[in-house]
C-alpha cells in the first residue's frame, strides 16, 4: 500500500536496496562490512559472552541459525529495511556489529544498535564504528535522525553514544526486558546538523 504524503519523503524509495551494501572505513584499521558466512562461528561465539547476552535476549543457538540471521541482514538491505555490519579490523578479525535498523524513508529515520567483543571494549571501536555509519547515512544518504536507545544500567553503550555525538533526549521507563528483568532506557538521538 502506498502512502499518500503531503510532503515528500526525505529519502527516494529504491535509492538503496538495488546497490550493494557499502564497506565503511573509519580510523584505526576498522572496517565495516556486511556479514559473510564465514563469519557465523565469530557471531555465534559473541553470544556466549556474558557483556553481549547481559543486553541481547534474542541469540541464535546454532551456526545455521546464524545463517538464517545474515541472509535476513541481506533480505532487510535489498528491502530498504536496514544495513548490518560486522566491525572488522582490515576486513579480516571480526570485533563487533553494528547496525542501523527500521529506515524510514519517508521522515528520514533510522535506530543504530552495537555490540563489541570484549577483547575489543575499550578502545574505541564501537564509537569509532559508531560514528562512521551515523557519517555515511546523515551525510552521504540524508537520513535526517537517528535514534538508539540502551538499559540505564548500560554505561558503556551511554559512553558511546555520548562520545559519537548521541544527545541523551531522555529515558523510556520500563521500555526494555532484559534477563533480569525490566530495565528503564535512556534515549539518544544525533540529528542531522548537530
Amino acid at each position: 500500500m502506498t502512502r499518500a504524503l503531503s510532503t515528500p519523503p526525505v529519502i527516494a524509495s529504491g535509492s538503496l536496496g538495488g546497490s550493494p551494501q557499502p564497506v565503511l572505513a573509519t580510523t584505526g584499521g576498522l572496517l565495516l562490512r556486511p556479514w559473510e558466512e564465514a563469519d557465523a562461528p565469530a557471531f555465534l561465539s559473541a553470544y556466549q559472552d556474558d557483556g553481549i547476552r547481559r543486553w541481547h535476549t534474542r541469540r541464535p543457538a546454532t551456526e545455521p541459525q546464524v545463517r538464517e540471521w545474515f541472509d535476513a541482514y541481506r533480505q532487510d538491505w535489498k528491502h530498504e529495511k536496514g544495513g548490518h555490519w560486522a566491525i572488522t579490523r582490515d576486513g579480516v578479525e571480526v570485533l563487533g556489529r553494528i547496525a542501523l535498523r527500521g529506515f524510514d524513508f519517508d521522515d528520514g529515520m533510522a535506530s543504530a544498535a552495537y555490540w563489541v567483543l570484549s577483547a575489543a571494549r575499550g578502545a574505541g571501536v564501537a564509537s569509532r564504528s559508531l560514528l562512521a555509519v551515523t557519517t555515511w547515512a546523515l551525510d552521504e544518504i540524508g537520513f535526517h535522525r537517528l535514534e538508539l536507545d540502551h538499559s540505564t544500567r548500560n554505561p558503556a553503550s551511554c559512553r558511546v553514544a555520548t562520545k559519537s555525538g548521541y544527545l541523551l533526549e531522555g529515558t523510556k521507563r520500563s521500555a526494555a526486558v532484559h534477563d533480569d528483568g525490566r530495565h528503564d532506557m535512556h534515549l539518544h538521538a544525533r540529528v542531522r546538523g548537530d
